[in-house]
């Protein structure tokens, strides 16, 4: 299993990473990958400008209005590091940490709404006790 991406909230694009079982694990709704909507190709335009051949160039070319296509991924990450802020769940029998983007705030407001069990959820600064909700 690896890290990934689960958008929470489409308007804003916060997001926990975690290994997709472990937080299914805590919630009523399932969460699935932001990756899972797969790769695609993208495409922008590149605006008119001009461009040196060498550096002190007198007479620097005309670049063209363009486009270009690139390739989009949704889940895509730099490096090995997990992006976010650290966050730990704990129901006494299973304690998982994941991370979150976004506010804290809107993070806790979705657990409060979706929390499958009673459990802990502790901040790097506090601990709140999250109840299931029927």
């Amino acid at each position: 299993m690896a890290i990934e991406k689960h958008v929470y909230n489409e308007v804003t694009g916060n997001a926990i990473y975690a290994e997709t079982a472990n937080i299914n694990y805590f919630l009523k709704t399932d969460l699935a990958p932001a990756s899972a909507a797969g790769a695609q190709n993208k495409t922008a335009s590149v605006k008119a400008h001009t461009r040196r051949r060498y550096p002190g160039d007198p007479t620097p070319a005309n670049v063209q209005l363009s486009s270009r296509e690139f390739l989009y991924d949704p889940g895509r990450r730099n490096g090995a590091a997990t992006p976010g802020s650290p966050f730990i769940l704990d129901d006494g029998v299973e304690k998982r940490s994941f991370t979150y983007t976004g506010s804290f705030t809107d993070l806790h407001a979705f657990l409060v709404g979706d929390a499958k069990m009673d459990f802990k959820c502790y901040s790097p600064s506090a601990r709140y006790d999250i109840t299931a909700t029927e």
